[in-house]
């Protein structure tokens, strides 16, 4: 008789295990009298990761059909907007303030698909200005300290797309008593002592030592970098990827601001470049978020500390800093018999682009779309969810190695030997090789479950001045004016969104008070 499948079992919390807990529990409604039990156990005492402090604008959409009101969100995670991410002297070993350049900003007259702006700003059609200021006026936004929206705009809509800057730890709490109170969760506390397996290999069971043995049909593996189940229990191997990606390590500080009502708050996820690493600056609510990921082969802990204490100057004076041991690679399989791993169980490559939780989103997705009812389904979805997820992930590490090989620093070997073509994925180069003579196109990327877009490969190409010569092909280019105009319209948009949208830190301040209208 074929097994149906009605108890399922998150082992871990933080934002991978409430999260896919709450989209579990919304999308088969768990509250129903005959439903599947969603059912989540969480250590009392492991400290969640708590530094992945940036989403993707998928998140507003997560959210919402989650029911979750935006401004209470906003106000109990001290979450602020994001809009883009700026990157500081990445191009090459700084020699002036000049050196930066925006990505991932939302809002964008780019539509590639219907009309490609790119090759007319490559051409210079668009006059002496960045790829991103000539195709999007939301930097513009960022660097003013404005917001994406207003007060009185409709809660999860916005005069320009974005996406938020979150506590991590605060976000998971919300989430733990929104998936409790509202989904029909149920919440133990207690470690996992053992993982027992039926004949066929299949998880059967976990011992706890507080809540005895629990069965389920269905586990998911949202325990971090231990990997209970995933790992420990099936012994699905982990493929690191030091060879590719060098960062290994990352010490954090949280800045409060001296003046929290009044105290500029940035929309953008600010990565600078340093000898040995990069740093972020995440600026919430109530303080700034702040690191430095580095590699222990080229700089020491010590040394990585002083880098980020430097670089923040006297404001990080006597704040404590914390070291973070960062685990960076892929699981050979994401989902095993009846078990799938979610978050860093499953992998975890560096927080360069924010891609964590937006694969967190992903996962949780895909899983409610495609869950298994019955145990004989389980091994024809895990085959579908493994292929995505391995084309996902290996084209996140491609896109995160491509910042790092197309800079021109050379003031450490951590740079020379992220640009030897040695440590790049081979897909990666023929890509890149092929844009040296013709722009990127909708044919690069044609999987629909392509991470990153061709406008981000835009935003770092056009923005680390990738070189791209276009003349013999330049004829092809012919709908200059219709670019141009394109072009203007944005100038006109910046001076419009320069009149209409409050700062930053005003609107946060109205959140604390007020909601946003509901859809």
């Amino acid at each position: 008789m074929t097994q149906t499948v009605n108890n399922i079992l998150i082992v871990g919390g933080g934002t991978a295990g409430w999260l896919t807990a709450a989209k579990l529990a919304k999308e088969l409604n768990c509250k129903a009298a005959d439903a599947i039990q969603v059912t989540l156990i969480e250590s009392p005492n492991i400290p969640i990761l708590g530094v992945g402090e940036g989403t993707w604008p998928t998140m507003r959409t997560t959210l919402q059909k989650l029911g979750i009101d935006e401004a209470e969100f906003m106000r109990t995670c001290n979450a602020s907007f994001k809009q883009g991410s700026r990157f500081v002297n990445w191009k090459e070993t700084p020699k002036d303030n000049q050196n930066n350049y925006y990505h991932n900003l939302f809002t964008s007259l780019q539509n590639p698909e219907q009309f490609n702006l790119a090759p007319y700003w490559s051409l210079g059609y668009a006059g002496d200005i960045t790829y991103a200021d000539a195709v999007s006026f939301q930097g513009a936004v960022c660097d003013k300290g404005l917001a994406p929206k207003k007060i009185t705009t409709a809660q999860y809509e916005g005069m320009q797309s974005y996406a938020y800057h979150l506590d991590a730890v605060k976000f998971a709490d919300f989430l733990k008593n929104f998936a409790t109170e509202k989904l029909g969760v149920k919440h133990l506390y207690g470690h996992i002592t053992n993982t027992n397996l039926d004949a066929d290999g299949y998880i059967e069971s976990v011992d706890t030592d507080s809540h005895g043995t629990l069965a389920a049909d269905f586990f998911v593996d949202c325990s971090g970098f231990a990997a209970l189940l995933i790992g420990n229990a099936l012994n699905i191997p982990f493929v690191g990827i030091a060879d590719t990606l060098f960062v290994d390590h990352a010490v954090a500080i949280q800045i409060p601001y001296k003046d929290e009502e009044n105290e500029p708050v940035a929309s953008q996820t600010i990565s600078t470049a340093h000898k040995h690493g990069w740093t972020w600056d995440i600026g919430l609510t109530n303080r700034r978020g702040t690191g430095y990921v580095y590699s222990s082969r080229y700089t020491d802990h010590d040394t990585a500390e002083q880098t980020l204490r430097n670089h923040l100057g006297p404001e990080a004076k006597d704040i404590s800093a914390r070291l973070i041991k960062m685990k960076i690679g892929r699981r050979e399989k994401f989902w095993e018999k009846n078990c799938v791993a979610i978050g860093m169980s499953a992998a975890f490559i560096e927080p360069l682009e924010a891609s964590a939780i937006f694969l967190i989103e992903a996962a949780g997705n895909m899983l409610t779309d495609q869950f298994p009812r019955t145990r004989d389904d389980i091994a024809k979805v895990a085959k579908k969810f493994n292929q995505s997820f391995r084309f996902r992930w290996d084209k996140s590490i491609e896109f995160i190695k491509m910042h790092y090989f197309l800079s021109r620093r050379d003031d450490s070997d951590f740079w020379l030997d992220n640009r030897n073509p040695n440590t790049v994925p081979a897909g990666l180069l023929e890509r890149l090789e092929h844009w040296k003579s013709h722009p990127p196109s909708r044919y690069d990327f044609d999987n629909v479950f392509e991470p990153f877009p061709l406008e981000s490969y835009q935003y770092i190409l056009y923005g680390l001045n990738f070189p791209m010569d276009l003349r013999h092909n330049q004829s092809s280019f012919h709908m200059i004016e219709l670019a141009q105009k394109n072009f203007a319209r944005v100038k006109d948009l910046a001076n419009i969104a320069a009149k209409e949208l409050p700062s930053h830190r005003e609107l946060l301040n109205k959140i604390r008070t007020y909601n946003f209208q509901s859809v």
